[in-house]
């Protein structure tokens, strides 16, 4: 049995909690009437509802009672109060045909520094400075080796006359090759394009004229070839060329590493930043340099290399029609291949934006020899094996290359263009049949379409046509057959970093993704 002094103590509890109830009740009805209806009304949302929980239960009529007019009204009046939706929300409720796609940015509490790079790649330093040496000697080499005598795997005899390795005219024609691009690159005319967020958040603009230069520099080189300038003299000073892009690229690169290093550790690359020199020097040390708003790795990309890859195949084509007065069946069409290629590539400029070289790789020797040397001459050595030893195949076997080339085109175009559609509206009606997989970030996975097919589809359609390629030069030498090989290796290399970086990000979800599309590159192959 309780004692009374409890009981009595409860009671007294219960007594003081009614009054202190009964106070608060009164003093917030003398602050109510003391306002004038008006303002009673207008109260703000926020006020309405931080002052509504805590007069709840006091406001509640006890049964039997009957609730005065002027509760009954400030009861509706709550009822009524208007509340906050987030946007996610508010996106939900909309009907499917005008849901946006929500972003997601970087939450603003996790650090903007970038952290020390752990994982290397390439074989790390050690690997770094034998491809120093290997990127420069592979591409002297194959150019040596094909030449006009021969074009065959030999033993390569470096030639003594130093004016084959370094002209002053050469170097000039470089030289002012970069600068026209520069010059067409800061020309105000074509889109401006945001990128993907920075770890700040930030996200940097694009002026996206690539294909205005491409259409600027193809009637640049029509005029010189109508004013009778002897545009051979690329074919002829061909290493010399070589010698100042393996120069200037190397200059560029040092250039760019003592930019980095006095530059903030905000811009710096997330995969070039071990602190070790050489490795930082040969993977980029920072991510996006720039001069202003002159985005050095955006530049080099795609307009000098890629561009005078075209240049130099339109070089051996009008070689060969002012010495035999035709146009190769043969030549013609890998040039014509390989323009479609590189209009392509100008034409959609802003898918850049969202591949690996942009977002994660650092910029440095690796990426600026292979955009500014690389690039423009090697991948013409078919052209060039076809220029100076091109085999006359038949028809047929051209009409067979011809239909190999546009079904790898049609399944590159088809994959990114679905892939580019989905990444900017992934609400977008026309993409409603694509089924897809839900990540954790708030991004989906496609696993239909051309994305059912294989988790890189844009991958085999780039190796269909880069075989078909060198399948016009015949099977005389292997060395045309260069380009497919390296660039096959390449990227499955790529996948491989990619998937990599895809299974830290998604976990869960990229393991039911790689369950559900089996095959990497190649279907019922790899």
């Amino acid at each position: 049995m309780p004692s009374p002094r409890k009981g009595k103590r409860s009671t007294s509890k219960s007594s003081s909690r009614s009054r202190s109830r009964s106070r608060s009740r009164s003093r917030s009805r003398k602050v109510v009437k003391s306002l004038p209806s008006a303002e009673r009304k207008t109260r703000s949302p926020a006020r309405t509802k931080t002052a509504s929980p805590a007069r709840s239960k006091a406001d509640t009529p006890t049964r039997g009672k009957p609730q005065s007019p002027a509760r009954r009204g400030r009861s509706v009046e709550r009822a009524v109060t208007p509340t906050r939706r987030s946007a996610r929300l508010e996106n939900k409720a909309k009907d499917p045909e005008f849901k946006e796609p929500l972003e997601a940015l970087p939450s603003m509490d996790k650090s903007k520094r970038v952290p020390k790079t752990t994982h290397r790649e390439f074989g790390g330093a050690i690997g770094s400075f034998f491809m120093l040496f290997l990127l420069p000697i592979t591409v002297y080499g194959l150019n040596i080796m094909c030449d006009k005598n021969s074009c065959k795997p030999r033993k390569m005899k470096i030639p003594t006359d130093l004016k084959l390795f370094f002209d002053w005219e050469a170097a000039a024609i470089y030289l002012g090759w970069i600068a026209f691009q520069a010059f067409i690159y800061l020309l105000p005319i074509g889109r401006l394009v945001k990128g993907q967020p920075l770890r700040s958040g930030e996200k940097l603009v694009y002026r996206c004229n690539g294909f205005y230069a491409m259409l600027i520099s193809l009637a640049a080189f029509g005029g010189a070839v109508y004013l009778g300038y002897p545009v051979k003299k690329v074919h002829e000073k061909f290493i010399a060329l070589i010698t100042t892009g393996t120069i200037f690229s190397l200059v560029m690169s040092v250039l760019l590493y003592i930019k980095a290093r006095r530059g903030p550790n905000s811009k710096l690359a997330p995969g070039g930043n071990t602190g070790n020199v050489l490795y930082d020097f040969f993977i980029g040390h920072e991510l996006n340099p720039r001069i202003g708003s002159f985005d050095l790795k955006f530049f080099c990309e795609l307009r000098p290399g890629l561009i005078g890859w075209l240049m130099i195949n339109l070089v051996f084509l009008t070689e060969a029609y002012q010495k035999t007065g035709t146009f190769p069946p043969a030549l013609t069409m890998v040039v014509a291949f390989q323009a479609l290629y590189v209009a392509d590539a100008l034409w959609f400029e802003d898918a850049i934006l969202t591949t690996m070289d942009i977002i994660t790789d650092g910029f440095g020797f690796m990426l600026v020899f292979g955009d500014l040397v690389w690039v423009p001459f090697l991948y013409c050595l078919q052209t060039r094996f076809l220029k100076e030893h091109g085999d006359s195949l038949p028809w047929y076997c051209l009409a067979g290359i011809a239909i190999l080339n546009m079904v790898g085109y049609t399944i590159f175009r088809g994959s990114n263009s679905q892939k580019n559609e989905f990444r900017k509206n992934p609400y977008n009606p026309e993409l409603a049949h694509l089924e897809t997989i839900p990540t954790s970030t708030g991004k989906k996975l496609l696993v239909s379409g051309w994305w059912g097919m294989c988790r890189k589809p844009n991958y085999f359609g780039d190796i269909l046509m880069a075989l078909s390629w060198s399948l016009a030069c015949g099977s005389s030498t292997p060395l045309p057959y260069f380009y497919p090989v390296y660039f096959t290796i390449l990227l499955v290399h790529r996948e491989m970093r990619d998937s990599e970086h895809c299974a830290k990000k998604y976990k869960a979800s990229w393991d039911r993704y790689c369950e559900r599309v089996k095959y990497r590159i190649c279907p019922l192959v790899y």
